[in-house]
């Protein structure tokens, strides 16, 4: 049987004007800003009148550790969202904006996929309503002035060796991560060793995603550290005065976009950070804002539970109060074979022990889930391939952990193919069974909570950091950052820091390579094993397939 692409379901939707799915939120067409007929931004007056509301259940769908099978998170989030809708429930979607880097490099888009998309996908997947160049903007603008200042005299006396503030470009490219800046003479500066990341590991990015209004935003940039003067005292982005120039770029990027599904239910997308480098999840302002507005709002964290639910848990939650009453993890038969060592190019064959060896790695994310006092349920995301064997033994095996596997066919059905899963939420919701709370305490070590994280989320012996590294983490709590919370870059392909070893090995170490104090974002950093910030383009990337047809559509996005 033949299936349509993604992008040929998605330009074949009839899209409702975006002021008839406002509408279904009760917001009126003045309290939108419109970006054409099928995208908004919802305006800072508006949400500021929803304190006083009571909040809506918070559903957090996450997944095991992705393969090259597929887990299809975001698709489940959409679909669930869609089911929630069908069953008669006011739900809402939150999710990240797409960044352009995997688009055209390995992982494609982050729209959904099959009949659980969100609309207009082409938009979504590129330049949508312009937040990450604002974001792009702002940081370089900061990196700017920054060389402006050391230029013109460096009153703040930087010491040029310890400029940490490194540039942005939202884009996978290597050639970029080392560089030598300021060459040419000396009208061009003082020559000195630098970088750039990819825009969605900026500081700017996190803080866009953690600011609860522009008053927060703007002190939050403040806050941000730029480098260190000779005796290691911090230089401000306020000691350069950038921080109220970056607010005004950054003043419409703050408002969250609203967009639609395919089944013209209501979707929020705002903020982008990625979870293997940043702390995974999409805008507070758009997670509570929706909360104010729906019964249900469904929000997910990036790849697998291990980095993305407990980046939600440990930074969002508890910075914005949030408290989940369902967490829902994404499996496939086809990514739980690949866990237990079924190559990809066997996966259409049914290998039940396989399966039951790999779902090790579901067994270890439902305990992590539980943890954190959040009532679990698994979301089966169905492939055509999988046998009845199969599946049995994936739901056999959750309910000999206390756990429900409902077999989900959102994907080729939409809203119909998960209203079971959409029924296990409400009830489990309904109950009231959450006990919420993060893994660590605030006023525990900064290495102490690492090694939480490690040994209890990873399964790991031992942390590995050399004397520079628990040195610098001694001096920031001395400097007041004790308090922070941890945000891990790991890779995102497994329990350890290597990408290769798949299940759910134990007795591994966490080597860090270097830790980042992210002032004004409220975390810090910690490096690990071979993870990089500015990712790079693979042999053959999405891009050599993405163009425009006889028609100027476009086409090979996914």
């Amino acid at each position: 049987m033949a299936y349509k692409s993604d992008s040929e379901i998605a330009s074949e939707a009839a899209k409702l004007p975006i002021r008839d799915v406002a509408a279904k939120l009760g917001i009126a067409v003045e309290d939108m800003l419109p970006y054409g007929h099928d995208k908004a931004k919802i305006s800072r007056q508006f949400i500021d009148g929803l304190t006083d509301r009571p909040s809506g259940k918070l559903v957090l769908v996450t997944a095991i550790n992705p393969t090259p099978a597929g887990e299809g998170k975001t698709t489940t989030t959409v679909g669930l969202g869609d089911a929630l809708n069908r069953i008669g429930k006011r739900a809402c979607i939150c999710i990240r904006e797409a960044s352009l880097g995997p688009n055209f490099g390995m992982k494609g888009g982050a729209a959904g996929g099959g009949y659980a998309q969100v609309i207009p996908m082409e938009d979504m997947n590129l330049h949508f309503t312009g937040d990450f160049h604002a974001i792009t903007s702002a940081h370089n603008l900061l990196a700017a002035m920054v060389d402006n200042h050391i230029y013109w005299g460096n009153e703040q006396q930087i010491d040029l060796r310890r400029v940490v503030w490194r540039r942005v470009v939202d884009m996978n490219d290597r050639a970029l991560r080392q560089i030598t800046c300021s060459l040419g003479g000396v009208t061009n500066g003082f020559p000195r060793e630098t970088g750039f990341d990819i825009t969605v590991a900026s500081e700017v990015m996190a803080i866009l995603c953690l600011a609860t209004d522009l008053d927060d935003l703007g002190r939050r940039l403040g806050d941000m550290i730029v480098a260190y003067r000779r005796d290691r005292t911090p230089v401000y982005c306020r000691d350069i005065k950038a921080e109220g120039a970056m607010t005004v770029l950054l003043k419409d990027a703050m408002q969250p976009n609203l967009v639609q599904t395919l089944e013209h239910n209501p979707a929020f997308v705002h903020g982008g950070p990625f979870a293997n480098i940043a702390h995974g999840c999409n805008s507070v302002i758009a997670t509570t804002t929706a909360l104010k507005l729906a019964d249900y709002v469904v929000t997910e964290a990036g790849f697998g539970a291990d980095l993305g639910a407990e980046k939600f848990f440990d930074i969002k939650c508890r910075k914005a109060g949030l408290k989940p009453d369902v967490a829902v993890i994404v499996a496939t038969v086809r990514a739980l074979k690949m866990n237990g060592g079924v190559a990809k190019a066997d996966l259409a064959d049914e290998n039940v022990e396989a399966l039951r060896k790999g779902c090790a790695n579901l067994g270890r994310h439902i305990a992590n889930m539980k943890s954190f006092g959040v009532p679990v349920v698994v979301a089966v995301n169905h492939f055509a391939g999988d046998t009845e064997a199969e599946i049995q033994a994936l739901q056999d095996y959750a309910k000999a952990r206390g756990v429900e596997a409902i077999l989900c066919r959102h994907w080729a059905d939409g809203s119909e193919g998960a209203v079971d899963l959409a029924q296990k939420v409400v009830q489990i919701a309904e109950s009231g069974g959450a006990e919420f709370a993060p893994l660590y305490p605030d006023d525990l070590s900064l290495f102490a909570k690492i090694e939480t994280i490690a040994k209890r989320i990873y399964y790991a012996d031992a942390v590995l950091a050399d004397t520079a590294i628990r040195n610098q983490l001694k001096e920031w709590e001395d400097q007041g950052y004790g308090h922070l919370p941890i945000c891990m870059a790991k890779t995102q392909y497994s329990f350890t820091t290597d990408p290769d070893r798949r299940g759910a090995p134990e007795g591994h170490s966490v080597p860090i390579r270097e830790v980042r104090l992210a002032a004004g974002a409220g975390f810090v950093v910690v490096i690990c094993g071979e993870i990089m910030t500015m990712p790079g383009l693979p042999r053959q990337p999405a891009a050599e397939a993405i163009g425009l047809n006889v028609a100027r559509e476009v086409v090979g996005l996914f």
